[in-house]
């Protein structure tokens, strides 16, 4: 989880092979409208998020019958986001990794960034909007390189290094 640009689908598809698992990411389940409000620079309302959370929470339920690891890249800049994700789930179920970085380092990126309906005018709102999350989730510095953020995140899964 993480604001636009941080690298959560790089990093969650990383995770996921290195687990042996599914990785997808949420933003290919927003709806058609959601992407054309995007697409014109008009942040989300939370009347916006709510049925694409469902959708989210639903796909959630539906991979645990699918795969033993499911990764799923998510901005989730709200705790109440977090909570709609998790819904009533414990922490051995669904597990939170934010990728934290600054205004200025994730704005470069972003600013990089080719093809994506996310325009980069729409960082300031995600910034505005991101409540980082408490002492349950696993954050993590987006200022190493991808191999030691996922050798990090592993790590703090309790997930050994392969020998």
């Amino acid at each position: 989880m993480g604001v636009a640009g941080c690298g959560k689908s790089l990093i969650g598809s990383m995770i996921a092979k290195r687990l042996g698992g599914v990785f997808e990411d949420a933003d290919d389940f927003h709806p058609p409208s959601n992407k054309v409000k995007m697409s014109a620079g008009t942040p989300l309302t939370d009347e916006d998020r709510w049925p694409w959370y469902a959708i989210l929470r639903a796909r959630i339920v539906e991979m645990r019958q699918k795969t033993k690891c499911y990764v799923l890249a998510c901005s989730a800049l709200k705790q109440a986001y977090r909570d709609k994700l998790s819904e009533g789930d414990g922490a051995d179920k669904v597990v939170f990794v934010y990728l934290k970085g600054s205004r200025e380092l994730i704005g470069a990126r972003i600013g990089a960034r080719k093809g994506h309906f996310m325009p980069p005018s729409l960082l300031d709102s995600q910034f505005a909007t991101l409540q980082e999350p408490g002492a349950g989730a696993i954050t993590v510095s987006v200022a190493d390189t991808p191999e030691e953020i996922v050798a990090e995140v592993l790590e703090r899964l309790g997930v050994q290094k392969p020998s």
